[in-house]
């Protein structure tokens, strides 16, 4: 136990003041850095979400999990009723989404010039993409005056940045529920929802239609790595998918404008076509926040039409 107990002392004692200095009240405190211990842990406030990433089979005999939950405890003083444990298995396309839990126990987060709303215990995923924080940073500074896009938005965090920076801003999703939550995002931050765009639709429909009627300065695409949903005709991957995805959005790039590109596919790699074609700069490295252990969390590329990037 003194071995998880250390790491997760010298990990806050490193993080804390950072986060502090930054406004930052949800993010990774412990990221797997240790093998034996194969957990994720991150703090929302004075909540802590225990990510379990052990394999039945590889780590059946040694359960680990009591010794991380009173570390926790020790370490914030806080009950286990502070605690979230969630067992993460590998999930695909819109699984990640699924209910969990009915306790809809909301609470706000600060992070630097937003208030968001998360939700520990209902999904798997909380509402808030801690990993995309570098990404809401450089879209807030850069989106004054700007038509801003986000592209299977999720709860819209990244478009609340981009409002709070300037933005006038369109997100879409496929579920009501999240675009509900995007708008109460909104809200939150005293924006009002009047001057921005929400739209329930399957993205790869609506970038069939509306890729040559529409323009937007930035583009936020972040897809799933795979989606089978029962609202989708077709099944989607993102990496066979990438070239409709990205020669939709540059359709409706204006001149100088920019597509961010995510996603988490571990081993994912642009097509040729889409590298001899557009300006594309890798900035993944510089997308990955500083409390994240694991680099490859996910890809992020800057995608931009070779005349703008030329002048």
């Amino acid at each position: 136990m003194d071995m998880i107990k250390n790491r997760l002392e010298k990990n806050l004692k490193k993080l804390k003041p950072w986060a502090d200095r930054q406004k930052i009240e949800a993010w990774r405190l412990y990221d797997r850095d240790i093998p034996e211990y194969p957990f994720i842990v991150d703090v929302y406030k004075d909540h802590y979400v225990v990510y379990d990433k052990s394999d039945f089979y590889l780590d059946k005999d040694k359960n680990h999990l009591p010794h991380l939950m009173n570390a926790l405890m020790t370490l914030f003083k806080c009950d286990e009723n502070k605690i979230v444990h969630k067992k993460r298995e590998r999930q695909e396309g819109l699984n990640q989404y699924e209910k969990l839990a009915a306790k809809n126990e909301i609470f706000a987060v600060r992070e630097s010039q937003a208030l968001l709303n998360v939700n520990l215990y209902d999904y798997l995923d909380t509402g808030l993409f801690l990993d995309h924080r570098p990404m809401r940073q450089k879209i807030f500074k850069s989106a004054q005056n700007k038509q801003f896009l986000n592209l299977f938005c999720y709860t819209a965090s990244v478009s609340v940045f981009a409002a709070l920076g300037g933005a006038k801003t369109t997100s879409v999703d496929m579920s009501q529920t999240y675009l509900f939550w995007a708008q109460e995002n909104f809200k939150l931050n005293n924006i009002s929802i009047e001057n921005h765009s929400f739209i329930n639709a399957n993205v790869l429909e609506w970038l069939s239609e509306h890729s040559q009627k529409l323009s937007f300065d930035i583009i936020f695409l972040d897809p799933p790595t795979f989606s089978n949903s029962k609202k989708m005709t077709d099944s989607f991957e993102v990496e066979r998918d990438q070239d409709f995805l990205v020669e939709s959005c540059m359709n409706m790039l204006s001149p100088e404008g920019i597509l961010y590109f995510s996603n988490n596919k571990r081993k994912f790699k642009l097509t040729q076509a889409l590298l001899s074609k557009y300006k594309v700069k890798d900035i993944t490295e510089e997308s990955i926040p500083q409390d994240y252990h694991d680099k490859k969390i996910h890809n992020c590329f800057q995608i931009q039409k070779i005349k703008a990037a030329l002048e």
